[in-house]
C-alpha cells in the first residue's frame, strides 16, 4: 500500500497513475478524487475540505469519511490487493479532529508506505493557473499573487511531516518518483511512519 500525501497540484495523482501503470499486480486507486466522486454533491469536497475552517458545517462528516476510506484501504490490503491513494491530510479545521492519527491506527500492522509529495508553492501556483479553466482552482493574481487557501495548504498538509519517503515533484518526474517509491519498497526495513503517527505523542516529536 502506498499513501501519497501533499497539497493540491503537487503531483500526487500523476504519481498514482504511474504506479498503476508500472507496478506489478493490481493497484486500486482509492484517493481523494475517487472518493469525492462517491460523495454526494451537497457534501463535497468531503475529505478534500481545505484547511482554515472554511466549512464548519461539513467538518463533522470528515472524520467518518476518512475512517471509512482507510478501513476500505485496509480491507483491500488484507484481501491481497494493492492500494495507492493520493490524499491531502491536515488537521487545520475549526476544531481539533486528529484525523491523521486515527487513520494511521487503522493501518497499523499492514504494509503501508507513507510518502510526502513536496512541491514549492511557486510551482503549485503555475500548475493551478494552467488547470484553472478545467478544475476551477483558486489562482494568484497581480493583487493577490499567493492566495490564502494556497498558503494554508502548503503550511498544513505536511504537519507533522512524518514520512517513510519524500519526493519533490518540481525536480522529479512522476516516473522518477515511482522509481524512488519502488526502491524504498524493495530496500526495507518495513515502513514505520503510520506506526509512529498512530501515537499522537510520538508524532508531536517531529520528523523521523
Amino acid at each position: 500500500m502506498v499513501i501519497l500525501n501533499g497539497a493540491p497540484r503537487s503531483g500526487k495523482s500523476s504519481i498514482a497513475r504511474a504506479i498503476q501503470e508500472s507496478f506489478d499486480g493490481v493497484w486500486i486507486n482509492l484517493g481523494v478524487d475517487v472518493y469525492e466522486q462517491a460523495t454526494p454533491p451537497r457534501y463535497r469536497p468531503g475529505i478534500g475540505l481545505r484547511p482554515g475552517g472554511e466549512r464548519p458545517d461539513l467538518e463533522g462528516l470528515v472524520p467518518g469519511l476518512y475512517a471509512a476510506l482507510y478501513e476500505s484501504m485496509a480491507a483491500h490490503s488484507r484481501l491481497g490487493l494493492n492500494v495507492v491513494a493520493d490524499v491531502g491530510h491536515h488537521d487545520a479545521y475549526s476544531k481539533p479532529l486528529h484525523i491523521l492519527a486515527d487513520c494511521a491506527r487503522r493501518l497499523v500492522g499492514l504494509p503501508a508506505l507513507f510518502v510526502g509529495v513536496r512541491c514549492p508553492i511557486d510551482v503549485i501556483l503555475e500548475r493551478r493557473a494552467a488547470s484553472a479553466a478545467e478544475k476551477g482552482y483558486v489562482t494568484g493574481s497581480r493583487h493577490d499573487p499567493t492566495p490564502l487557501p494556497v498558503r494554508l495548504w502548503q503550511q498544513a498538509v505536511h504537519d507533522p511531516g512524518l514520512y517513510d519517503l519524500e519526493v519533490d515533484t518540481s525536480r522529479l518526474t512522476p516516473a522518477q518518483c515511482v522509481d524512488a517509491i519502488r526502491g524504498r519498497l524493495r530496500q526495507g526495513p518495513q515502513p514505520t511512519a503510520f506506526q509512529k503517527l498512530s501515537d499522537p505523542s510520538l508524532a508531536a516529536r517531529g520528523p523521523l
